[in-house]
Protein backbone atom coordinates (compact mmCIF):
# COMPACT_ATOMS: atom_id res chain seq x y z
CA UNK A 1 0.00 0.00 0.00
CA UNK A 2 1.54 3.30 -1.08
CA UNK A 3 1.60 6.20 1.65
CA UNK A 4 -0.29 8.63 -1.22
CA UNK A 5 -3.39 6.76 -0.61
CA UNK A 6 -3.43 8.09 2.77
CA UNK A 7 -4.13 11.85 1.29
CA UNK A 8 -8.12 12.27 2.04
CA UNK A 9 -8.53 15.30 -0.67
CA UNK A 10 -6.34 15.11 -3.93
CA UNK A 11 -5.94 18.42 -6.07
CA UNK A 12 -7.01 17.93 -9.72
CA UNK A 13 -3.02 18.76 -10.70
CA UNK A 14 -1.02 15.24 -10.39
CA UNK A 15 1.77 16.77 -8.89
CA UNK A 16 -0.11 18.52 -6.35
CA UNK A 17 -1.28 15.25 -5.50
CA UNK A 18 1.88 13.83 -5.27
CA UNK A 19 3.88 16.34 -3.10
CA UNK A 20 0.82 16.63 -0.24
CA UNK A 21 1.12 13.37 -0.39
CA UNK A 22 4.82 13.13 0.19
CA UNK A 23 4.83 15.84 2.53
CA UNK A 24 1.90 13.51 4.71
CA UNK A 25 4.50 10.85 4.85
CA UNK A 26 6.90 12.68 6.13
CA UNK A 27 5.13 13.75 8.75
CA UNK A 28 3.18 10.55 9.68
CA UNK A 29 4.08 9.22 13.31
CA UNK A 30 5.56 5.74 13.86
CA UNK A 31 3.96 4.95 16.72
CA UNK A 32 3.33 1.68 15.53
CA UNK A 33 7.09 0.26 16.25
CA UNK A 34 6.30 0.86 19.63
CA UNK A 35 3.55 -1.29 19.64
CA UNK A 36 5.84 -3.57 17.95
CA UNK A 37 8.38 -3.17 20.55
CA UNK A 38 5.82 -3.65 23.37
CA UNK A 39 4.13 -6.79 22.00
CA UNK A 40 7.98 -8.44 21.26
CA UNK A 41 9.16 -7.84 24.90
CA UNK A 42 5.68 -9.19 26.60
CA UNK A 43 5.62 -12.41 24.69
CA UNK A 44 9.63 -12.20 25.37
CA UNK A 45 8.49 -12.59 28.99
CA UNK A 46 5.62 -15.01 28.52
CA UNK A 47 7.98 -17.21 27.21
CA UNK A 48 10.74 -16.81 29.94
CA UNK A 49 7.95 -17.66 32.36
CA UNK A 50 6.79 -21.02 29.92
CA UNK A 51 10.48 -22.25 29.92
CA UNK A 52 11.53 -21.89 33.71
CA UNK A 53 10.77 -25.36 34.36
CA UNK A 54 12.72 -26.70 31.37
CA UNK A 55 15.63 -24.72 32.73
CA UNK A 56 14.83 -25.62 36.53
CA UNK A 57 13.45 -29.18 35.56
CA UNK A 58 16.90 -31.22 36.45
CA UNK A 59 17.59 -29.76 39.04
CA UNK A 60 13.71 -30.27 40.38
CA UNK A 61 14.21 -33.90 39.33
CA UNK A 62 17.11 -34.84 41.39
CA UNK A 63 15.79 -32.57 44.42
CA UNK A 64 12.20 -34.59 44.49
CA UNK A 65 13.08 -37.74 42.60
CA UNK A 66 11.13 -37.68 39.34
CA UNK A 67 11.16 -39.77 37.00
CA UNK A 68 10.94 -38.71 33.02
CA UNK A 69 7.43 -39.52 33.06
CA UNK A 70 6.17 -37.78 35.82
CA UNK A 71 8.34 -35.16 34.49
CA UNK A 72 6.85 -34.92 31.20
CA UNK A 73 3.02 -34.41 32.99
CA UNK A 74 4.50 -31.72 34.89
CA UNK A 75 5.61 -30.08 31.60
CA UNK A 76 2.36 -30.82 30.16
CA UNK A 77 -0.10 -29.05 33.39
CA UNK A 78 0.27 -25.55 32.03
CA UNK A 79 -1.00 -26.55 28.76
CA UNK A 80 -4.35 -28.34 30.33
CA UNK A 81 -5.75 -25.38 31.40
CA UNK A 82 -3.99 -23.25 29.03
CA UNK A 83 -6.09 -24.76 26.04
CA UNK A 84 -9.44 -24.82 28.34
CA UNK A 85 -9.03 -21.09 28.91
CA UNK A 86 -9.03 -19.92 25.41
CA UNK A 87 -12.43 -19.61 24.34
CA UNK A 88 -13.23 -17.78 27.63
CA UNK A 89 -10.09 -15.87 27.36
CA UNK A 90 -11.03 -14.54 23.82
CA UNK A 91 -14.65 -13.95 24.99
CA UNK A 92 -12.71 -11.55 27.87
CA UNK A 93 -10.51 -10.02 24.87
CA UNK A 94 -13.94 -9.24 23.03
CA UNK A 95 -15.50 -8.22 25.76
CA UNK A 96 -13.28 -5.57 27.90
CA UNK A 97 -9.78 -5.12 24.87
CA UNK A 98 -6.40 -6.46 24.83
CA UNK A 99 -4.93 -3.57 27.40
CA UNK A 100 -6.96 -4.50 30.19
CA UNK A 101 -7.26 -8.18 29.97
CA UNK A 102 -3.32 -8.73 28.82
CA UNK A 103 -2.61 -6.57 32.23
CA UNK A 104 -4.84 -8.61 34.45
CA UNK A 105 -3.40 -11.91 33.01
CA UNK A 106 -0.02 -10.65 33.17
CA UNK A 107 -0.40 -10.07 37.02
CA UNK A 108 -1.90 -13.30 38.21
CA UNK A 109 0.89 -15.59 36.19
CA UNK A 110 3.57 -13.25 37.60
CA UNK A 111 1.99 -13.95 41.22
CA UNK A 112 1.69 -17.27 40.71
CA UNK A 113 5.34 -17.73 39.23
CA UNK A 114 6.54 -16.13 42.03
CA UNK A 115 4.48 -18.62 44.55
CA UNK A 116 6.42 -21.43 42.60
CA UNK A 117 9.91 -20.10 44.66
CA UNK A 118 8.52 -21.14 47.92
CA UNK A 119 7.35 -24.95 47.08
CA UNK A 120 11.09 -26.05 48.03
CA UNK A 121 11.04 -26.93 51.42
CA UNK A 122 7.97 -28.85 50.87
CA UNK A 123 8.23 -32.60 51.31
CA UNK A 124 8.55 -34.38 48.00
CA UNK A 125 5.11 -35.23 47.22
CA UNK A 126 3.60 -31.92 48.83
CA UNK A 127 5.84 -30.07 46.53
CA UNK A 128 5.35 -31.94 43.49
CA UNK A 129 1.68 -31.42 43.83
CA UNK A 130 2.19 -27.86 44.53
CA UNK A 131 4.42 -27.39 41.61
CA UNK A 132 1.19 -28.86 39.35
CA UNK A 133 -1.48 -27.06 40.69
CA UNK A 134 0.56 -23.68 40.20
CA UNK A 135 1.35 -24.69 36.82
CA UNK A 136 -2.23 -25.34 35.94
CA UNK A 137 -3.40 -21.71 37.36
CA UNK A 138 -0.65 -20.50 34.89
CA UNK A 139 -1.76 -22.06 32.24
CA UNK A 140 -5.09 -20.39 32.85
CA UNK A 141 -3.70 -16.75 33.82
CA UNK A 142 -1.59 -16.76 30.46
CA UNK A 143 -4.83 -17.91 28.29
CA UNK A 144 -5.55 -14.15 26.88
CA UNK A 145 -1.98 -14.00 26.18
CA UNK A 146 -1.41 -14.73 22.78
CA UNK A 147 -4.79 -13.90 21.51
CA UNK A 148 -4.40 -10.76 22.26
CA UNK A 149 -1.02 -10.37 20.19
CA UNK A 150 -3.23 -11.42 17.08
CA UNK A 151 -6.27 -8.09 18.55
CA UNK A 152 -3.37 -5.82 18.83
CA UNK A 153 -1.55 -6.80 15.24
CA UNK A 154 -4.94 -6.27 13.33
CA UNK A 155 -5.56 -3.46 15.16
CA UNK A 156 -2.35 -1.35 14.95
CA UNK A 157 -0.65 -2.58 12.02
CA UNK A 158 -1.38 -2.73 7.59
CA UNK A 159 -1.95 -6.35 6.38
CA UNK A 160 1.98 -5.35 4.50
CA UNK A 161 3.56 -5.07 8.03
CA UNK A 162 1.52 -8.15 9.61
CA UNK A 163 3.71 -10.96 8.89
CA UNK A 164 6.94 -8.93 10.02
CA UNK A 165 5.02 -8.10 13.02
CA UNK A 166 3.79 -11.10 14.12
CA UNK A 167 7.03 -13.34 13.31
CA UNK A 168 8.31 -11.01 15.94
CA UNK A 169 6.24 -11.29 18.72
CA UNK A 170 6.72 -15.27 17.91
CA UNK A 171 9.87 -15.41 17.74
CA UNK A 172 10.13 -13.25 20.57
CA UNK A 173 10.28 -17.14 22.30
CA UNK A 174 13.90 -17.54 21.30
CA UNK A 175 14.78 -14.07 22.64
CA UNK A 176 14.01 -15.46 25.88
CA UNK A 177 16.05 -18.55 25.48
CA UNK A 178 19.25 -16.06 24.51
CA UNK A 179 18.67 -14.00 27.43
CA UNK A 180 16.66 -15.85 30.25
CA UNK A 181 18.32 -19.31 29.50
CA UNK A 182 21.76 -18.73 30.69
CA UNK A 183 20.88 -16.52 33.25
CA UNK A 184 18.20 -19.25 35.00
CA UNK A 185 21.15 -21.31 34.34
CA UNK A 186 23.53 -19.59 35.82
CA UNK A 187 20.71 -19.08 39.19
CA UNK A 188 19.32 -22.62 39.28
CA UNK A 189 23.71 -23.96 39.67
CA UNK A 190 24.71 -20.94 41.85
CA UNK A 191 21.28 -20.15 43.97
CA UNK A 192 19.00 -23.12 43.64
CA UNK A 193 16.48 -23.39 41.06
CA UNK A 194 13.67 -21.37 43.58
CA UNK A 195 15.36 -18.09 42.68
CA UNK A 196 14.65 -18.71 39.17
CA UNK A 197 11.00 -18.48 40.22
CA UNK A 198 11.06 -15.57 42.27
CA UNK A 199 13.01 -12.97 39.68
CA UNK A 200 10.52 -14.35 37.28
CA UNK A 201 7.49 -13.47 38.82
CA UNK A 202 9.11 -9.65 39.92
CA UNK A 203 9.98 -9.23 36.56
CA UNK A 204 6.89 -10.01 35.39
CA UNK A 205 5.11 -7.28 37.50
CA UNK A 206 7.47 -4.66 36.38
CA UNK A 207 6.53 -5.14 33.00
CA UNK A 208 3.06 -5.36 33.76
CA UNK A 209 3.19 -1.67 35.07
CA UNK A 210 5.08 -0.63 31.40
CA UNK A 211 2.00 -2.36 29.51
CA UNK A 212 -0.53 -0.48 31.07
CA UNK A 213 1.54 3.01 30.96
CA UNK A 214 1.71 2.72 27.02
CA UNK A 215 -0.55 0.91 25.63
CA UNK A 216 -3.52 2.78 24.05
CA UNK A 217 -6.37 2.48 20.88
CA UNK A 218 -4.95 3.99 17.94
CA UNK A 219 -7.70 6.31 18.20
CA UNK A 220 -6.84 7.37 21.79
CA UNK A 221 -3.26 7.50 21.54
CA UNK A 222 -1.54 10.92 22.55
CA UNK A 223 1.27 10.51 20.37
CA UNK A 224 -0.11 9.09 16.94
CA UNK A 225 -1.10 11.68 14.37
CA UNK A 226 -3.42 11.93 11.86
CA UNK A 227 -1.16 10.68 8.64
CA UNK A 228 0.22 7.29 10.67
CA UNK A 229 -3.63 6.94 11.34
CA UNK A 230 -4.91 7.15 7.88
CA UNK A 231 -1.77 4.88 6.46
CA UNK A 232 -2.92 1.71 9.07
CA UNK A 233 -6.76 2.27 8.28
CA UNK A 234 -6.20 2.06 4.22
CA UNK A 235 -3.93 -0.97 4.90
CA UNK A 236 -5.92 -2.72 6.17
CA UNK A 237 -5.98 -1.97 10.08
CA UNK A 238 -8.78 -2.66 12.29
CA UNK A 239 -7.94 0.41 14.37
CA UNK A 240 -11.36 0.50 16.06
CA UNK A 241 -11.67 -3.51 17.03
CA UNK A 242 -9.83 -2.40 20.74
CA UNK A 243 -11.43 1.57 21.06
CA UNK A 244 -13.11 2.32 24.57
CA UNK A 245 -16.87 2.22 22.80
CA UNK A 246 -16.21 -1.35 21.34
CA UNK A 247 -15.13 -2.99 24.36
CA UNK A 248 -17.58 -1.77 26.33
CA UNK A 249 -20.59 -3.83 24.97
CA UNK A 250 -22.97 -6.10 26.52
CA UNK A 251 -24.80 -8.93 25.67
CA UNK A 252 -27.79 -8.52 23.18
CA UNK A 253 -25.92 -4.80 22.38
CA UNK A 254 -24.79 -4.47 18.73
CA UNK A 255 -21.93 -6.17 17.60
CA UNK A 256 -22.28 -8.63 20.61
CA UNK A 257 -21.74 -12.59 19.22
CA UNK A 258 -23.19 -15.47 19.52
CA UNK A 259 -20.64 -17.68 20.93
CA UNK A 260 -21.13 -20.88 20.30
CA UNK A 261 -22.50 -20.40 17.01
CA UNK A 262 -19.46 -18.96 16.14
CA UNK A 263 -16.98 -21.16 17.04
CA UNK A 264 -19.10 -23.87 15.33
CA UNK A 265 -18.83 -21.68 12.03
CA UNK A 266 -15.56 -21.41 12.41
CA UNK A 267 -13.74 -24.84 13.09
CA UNK A 268 -16.30 -25.80 10.08
CA UNK A 269 -14.28 -23.61 7.84
CA UNK A 270 -11.39 -25.45 5.82
CA UNK A 271 -9.62 -22.83 5.84
CA UNK A 272 -9.69 -22.23 9.37
CA UNK A 273 -9.87 -26.24 9.93
CA UNK A 274 -6.32 -26.46 8.31
CA UNK A 275 -4.75 -23.64 10.37
CA UNK A 276 -5.50 -24.72 13.19
CA UNK A 277 -4.17 -28.18 12.71
CA UNK A 278 -1.36 -26.70 11.17
CA UNK A 279 -0.49 -24.85 14.08
CA UNK A 280 -0.47 -27.96 16.36
CA UNK A 281 2.09 -28.89 14.48
CA UNK A 282 4.08 -25.98 15.05
CA UNK A 283 3.57 -25.97 18.31
CA UNK A 284 4.77 -29.24 18.80
CA UNK A 285 8.16 -28.31 17.55
CA UNK A 286 7.50 -24.98 20.19
CA UNK A 287 7.02 -27.23 23.11
CA UNK A 288 10.20 -29.71 22.39
CA UNK A 289 12.08 -26.69 22.59
CA UNK A 290 10.39 -25.13 25.63
CA UNK A 291 10.75 -28.16 27.52
CA UNK A 292 12.68 -31.00 26.53
CA UNK A 293 15.40 -29.47 24.54
CA UNK A 294 17.38 -28.31 27.52
CA UNK A 295 17.06 -32.17 29.14
CA UNK A 296 18.01 -33.53 25.59
CA UNK A 297 21.65 -31.59 25.79
CA UNK A 298 22.15 -32.90 29.41
CA UNK A 299 21.14 -36.56 29.47
CA UNK A 300 21.80 -37.49 25.99
CA UNK A 301 24.97 -35.14 25.53
CA UNK A 302 26.49 -34.93 28.64
CA UNK A 303 26.43 -31.62 29.47
CA UNK A 304 26.45 -29.78 32.85
CA UNK A 305 23.15 -27.30 33.63
CA UNK A 306 24.94 -24.15 33.27
CA UNK A 307 26.63 -25.29 30.09
CA UNK A 308 23.40 -26.84 29.04
CA UNK A 309 21.51 -23.33 29.73
CA UNK A 310 24.29 -21.52 27.62
CA UNK A 311 24.36 -23.69 24.81
CA UNK A 312 20.46 -24.02 24.34
CA UNK A 313 21.09 -20.14 23.14
CA UNK A 314 23.09 -20.90 20.13
CA UNK A 315 20.66 -22.64 18.55
CA UNK A 316 17.45 -20.16 19.96
CA UNK A 317 20.03 -17.24 18.32
CA UNK A 318 19.05 -19.11 14.95
CA UNK A 319 15.61 -19.52 15.99
CA UNK A 320 15.43 -15.80 16.87
CA UNK A 321 16.86 -14.84 12.88
CA UNK A 322 14.56 -17.47 10.95
CA UNK A 323 11.59 -15.69 12.65
CA UNK A 324 12.38 -12.23 12.00
CA UNK A 325 13.73 -13.48 8.49
CA UNK A 326 10.53 -15.57 7.62
CA UNK A 327 8.22 -12.33 9.01
CA UNK A 328 9.86 -10.06 6.42
CA UNK A 329 10.52 -12.27 3.30
CA UNK A 330 6.75 -12.90 3.57
CA UNK A 331 5.91 -9.31 3.82
CA UNK A 332 8.88 -8.82 1.08
CA UNK A 333 6.76 -11.27 -1.48
CA UNK A 334 3.62 -9.98 -0.98
CA UNK A 335 4.93 -6.58 -1.45
CA UNK A 336 6.62 -8.05 -4.72
CA UNK A 337 2.86 -9.13 -6.23
CA UNK A 338 2.67 -12.48 -4.81
CA UNK A 339 -0.72 -13.50 -3.61
CA UNK A 340 -1.21 -13.19 0.47
CA UNK A 341 -1.53 -17.21 0.27
CA UNK A 342 1.97 -17.70 -1.39
CA UNK A 343 3.50 -15.05 0.40
CA UNK A 344 2.66 -16.47 3.66
CA UNK A 345 2.90 -20.23 2.54
CA UNK A 346 6.36 -20.24 0.63
CA UNK A 347 8.31 -19.31 3.95
CA UNK A 348 6.47 -21.85 6.25
CA UNK A 349 7.32 -24.75 3.92
CA UNK A 350 10.62 -23.97 3.38
CA UNK A 351 11.01 -23.61 6.98
CA UNK A 352 9.76 -26.92 7.65
CA UNK A 353 11.52 -28.63 5.78
CA UNK A 354 14.79 -27.69 7.28
CA UNK A 355 13.24 -28.24 10.84
CA UNK A 356 13.43 -32.06 9.65
CA UNK A 357 17.36 -31.93 9.55
CA UNK A 358 16.93 -32.50 13.77
CA UNK A 359 17.03 -36.25 12.63
CA UNK A 360 20.56 -36.19 11.56
CA UNK A 361 21.75 -35.78 15.27
CA UNK A 362 20.69 -39.60 15.64
CA UNK A 363 23.30 -40.57 13.76
CA UNK A 364 26.12 -38.23 15.10
CA UNK A 365 28.13 -37.80 18.46
CA UNK A 366 30.28 -34.46 17.61
CA UNK A 367 28.99 -31.78 20.15
CA UNK A 368 29.42 -28.92 17.55
CA UNK A 369 27.94 -30.45 15.05
CA UNK A 370 25.20 -31.49 16.85
CA UNK A 371 24.45 -28.10 18.02
CA UNK A 372 24.88 -26.34 14.59
CA UNK A 373 21.90 -29.18 13.10
CA UNK A 374 20.00 -28.16 16.32
CA UNK A 375 20.23 -24.69 14.97
CA UNK A 376 19.40 -24.97 11.47
CA UNK A 377 16.42 -26.54 12.97
CA UNK A 378 15.24 -23.68 15.39
CA UNK A 379 16.31 -21.44 12.10
CA UNK A 380 14.04 -23.63 10.00
CA UNK A 381 11.31 -23.80 12.67
CA UNK A 382 11.49 -19.76 13.11
CA UNK A 383 11.36 -19.29 9.45
CA UNK A 384 8.24 -21.27 8.94
CA UNK A 385 6.35 -20.09 11.78
CA UNK A 386 3.70 -17.74 9.85
CA UNK A 387 0.29 -18.94 11.73
CA UNK A 388 -0.03 -15.59 14.04
CA UNK A 389 0.69 -13.56 11.04
CA UNK A 390 -1.30 -15.31 8.75
CA UNK A 391 -4.35 -15.35 11.87
CA UNK A 392 -3.81 -11.72 11.65
CA UNK A 393 -5.17 -11.69 7.84
CA UNK A 394 -8.17 -13.88 8.66
CA UNK A 395 -9.68 -13.43 11.89
CA UNK A 396 -13.48 -12.06 11.32
CA UNK A 397 -13.35 -8.39 13.27
CA UNK A 398 -16.70 -9.46 14.78
CA UNK A 399 -14.64 -12.59 16.85
CA UNK A 400 -11.42 -11.72 16.47
CA UNK A 401 -10.32 -12.40 20.14
CA UNK A 402 -12.47 -15.66 19.82
CA UNK A 403 -10.90 -16.87 16.47
CA UNK A 404 -7.71 -16.11 17.81
CA UNK A 405 -8.07 -18.06 21.21
CA UNK A 406 -9.56 -21.28 19.27
CA UNK A 407 -6.01 -21.26 17.28
CA UNK A 408 -4.30 -21.09 19.98
CA UNK A 409 -6.04 -23.71 22.05
CA UNK A 410 -6.01 -26.41 18.76
CA UNK A 411 -2.10 -25.23 18.85
CA UNK A 412 -1.18 -25.49 22.58
CA UNK A 413 -3.15 -29.04 22.30
CA UNK A 414 0.61 -29.89 21.50
CA UNK A 415 1.46 -28.69 24.90
CA UNK A 416 -0.27 -31.77 26.32
CA UNK A 417 0.40 -34.13 24.24
CA UNK A 418 3.87 -33.58 23.16
CA UNK A 419 5.80 -33.43 26.96
CA UNK A 420 3.89 -36.66 27.88
CA UNK A 421 4.60 -38.47 25.06
CA UNK A 422 8.55 -37.67 25.11
CA UNK A 423 8.45 -38.38 28.49
CA UNK A 424 6.98 -41.69 27.47
CA UNK A 425 9.23 -42.16 24.43
CA UNK A 426 12.82 -41.57 26.39
CA UNK A 427 11.45 -43.42 29.29
CA UNK A 428 11.36 -46.89 26.74
CA UNK A 429 14.10 -45.94 24.20
CA UNK A 430 16.63 -44.43 27.06
CA UNK A 431 17.47 -41.63 24.98
CA UNK A 432 15.79 -39.08 22.52
CA UNK A 433 16.82 -41.08 19.30
CA UNK A 434 12.67 -41.99 18.98
CA UNK A 435 11.55 -38.26 20.44
CA UNK A 436 13.42 -36.44 17.77
CA UNK A 437 11.81 -38.47 14.62
CA UNK A 438 8.29 -37.45 16.26
CA UNK A 439 9.29 -34.50 16.43
CA UNK A 440 10.45 -33.87 12.69
CA UNK A 441 7.07 -35.28 11.17
CA UNK A 442 5.07 -32.76 12.80
CA UNK A 443 6.67 -30.45 10.56
CA UNK A 444 5.99 -32.60 7.61
CA UNK A 445 2.37 -32.69 8.99
CA UNK A 446 2.49 -28.40 9.13
CA UNK A 447 3.47 -28.65 5.56
CA UNK A 448 0.53 -30.97 4.46
CA UNK A 449 -1.61 -28.88 6.53
CA UNK A 450 -0.93 -25.78 4.13
CA UNK A 451 -0.69 -27.22 1.22
CA UNK A 452 -3.38 -29.41 1.27
CA UNK A 453 -6.46 -27.91 3.15
CA UNK A 454 -5.64 -24.41 4.04
CA UNK A 455 -6.76 -23.12 -0.18
CA UNK A 456 -6.66 -19.72 -0.53
CA UNK A 457 -5.97 -17.21 2.51
CA UNK A 458 -8.46 -14.57 3.47
CA UNK A 459 -10.28 -12.75 5.83
CA UNK A 460 -13.51 -15.36 7.71
CA UNK A 461 -16.56 -13.64 6.40
CA UNK A 462 -18.86 -14.84 9.46
CA UNK A 463 -22.37 -15.94 7.98
CA UNK A 464 -24.03 -16.87 11.45
CA UNK A 465 -25.98 -13.49 12.97
CA UNK A 466 -24.18 -12.02 15.15
CA UNK A 467 -26.50 -9.44 16.84
CA UNK A 468 -28.02 -9.71 20.09
CA UNK A 469 -27.13 -12.77 21.86
CA UNK A 470 -29.01 -14.64 24.26
CA UNK A 471 -27.48 -15.63 27.99
CA UNK A 472 -25.78 -18.93 27.50
CA UNK A 473 -25.03 -18.57 24.19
Amino acid sequence: MSKTDSVPAAAADGSDTINQSTAQAAKATRVRYGIMAMLFFMTAMNYADRSTLSITGVAIQKSMGLSPVTLGYLFSAFAWTYVLAQIPGGRLLDRYGSKRVYAVSFGLWSALTFTMGFVIGLPAAVGIAALFLLRVLIGIAEAPAFPANSRVVATWFPASERGTTSALFTSSSYFAKVIFAPLMGWITQEFGWQYVYLLMGTLGFVTMGIWLKVIHAPRQHPRMNQAELDYIVEGGAVVDMDSPENTRRKKGEEGSVRTWACVGEIVRNRMMAGIFLGQYCVTTLTYFFLTWFPIYLVQDRGMSILKAGIIAAIPAIAGFLGGVLGGVFSDWLLRRGFSLSAARKIPLVAGMLLCTSMIICNYIDTEWLVVTLMAASFFGKGFGAQGWGVMSDVVPKEASGLAGSLFNGFGNIAGIVTPIIIGYLVSDAGNFSIALVFIAAHAVGAILCYLVLVGKIQRLQLKTSLVGAQPGQ
